[in-house]
């Protein structure tokens, strides 16, 4: 299975419209699409129309697509230049706007080259252990994502202490045969929120406002490392990054969020 099958996602004809019902398993415990899906539906979009690999692309999250609702994206190129395209996907349920994606893709010839950026130590995947969720929720999205901590505290150890802010944490979606693309970074990219309650040593977390990526290399990898930092939360709103490396080493990708922190119902 690809990334796009994953998602649901197809093509009406030879348009620049696609269609994604909202099936479980790519839904959040509260029944709404989980917010990397449908940036990963938008980036799977824009990447098929335009023919080209994505550079980056920036989310802003106007609303939720609730579990069985269907959800439209209409693609535009804006700029179609020899090396670059500059588009935007917009996502809606019926009338209602669900998010806007905006994106560059493309690629250019350049000699140099150069990672900056070290992936921290940490153990296999298998040696690492399953990530706790407050909320028991077959089907979902917690599901379809295998997560394994390697640096995090667990539900008993949320005793309202302020940590460092970074999470490091394995991530995989066993459904996927086919190698990590730019659309499966897009899912496995939105565990910023995840965090905020790690850093607050709180049952918290948040929903997304926006997520911005951006895509460095993609090599083969079955599990992706994600090295998370909790920059700040205040007012109410959380801020955060994380580096997205393969097995390997190789930094995959970058992402960026802003969020609502919320505490969870218990």
């Amino acid at each position: 299975m690809d990334s796009r099958s994953f998602l649901g996602l197809n093509r009406i004809g030879e348009t620049t419209t696609f269609e994604m019902p909202v099936d479980i398993r790519i839904s959040t415990g509260g029944s709404f699409l989980f917010g990397g899906a449908g940036l990963g539906a938008c980036i799977s979009a824009l990447e098929t129309v335009s023919q080209r690999n994505l550079v980056w692309a920036t989310a802003q999250y106007l609303s939720f697509a609730r579990t069985n609702e269907l959800v439209t994206i209409d693609v535009t190129l804006v700029v179609n230049g020899p090396q670059i395209t500059q588009g935007r996907a917009v996502a809606r349920v019926g009338d209602r706007e669900i998010l806007t994606v905006n994106a560059a893709l493309g690629d250019r010839n350049f000699e140099a080259a150069g990672q900056f950026a070290k992936m921290p130590q940490a153990p296999s995947p298998e040696q690492t252990p399953a990530r706790q969720h407050i909320h028991d929720s077959p089907g979902t999205i917690h599901d379809s994502l295998q997560q394994r901590v390697v640096k995090g505290r667990s539900l008993a150890q949320l005793d309202g202490s302020l940590s460092d802010g970074n999470v490091v944490m394995w991530a995989h979606i066993p459904a996927l045969i086919e190698d990590v693309d730019a659309t499966a970074l897009g899912i496995l990219g939105d565990f910023v929120p995840m965090a905020i309650g790690q850093a607050l040593g709180l049952a918290a977390g948040g929903n997304s406002l926006d997520n911005t990526i951006r895509i460095v290399k993609l090599v083969p990898t079955k599990w992706v490392l994600l090295d998370i930092y909790i920059d700040a939360i205040d007012r109410g709103f959380g801020h955060g990054r994380v580096n997205m490396f393969a097995e390997d080493g190789t930094l995959m990708a970058t992402a960026s969020q802003s969020c609502k922190a919320r505490k969870w119902k218990n």
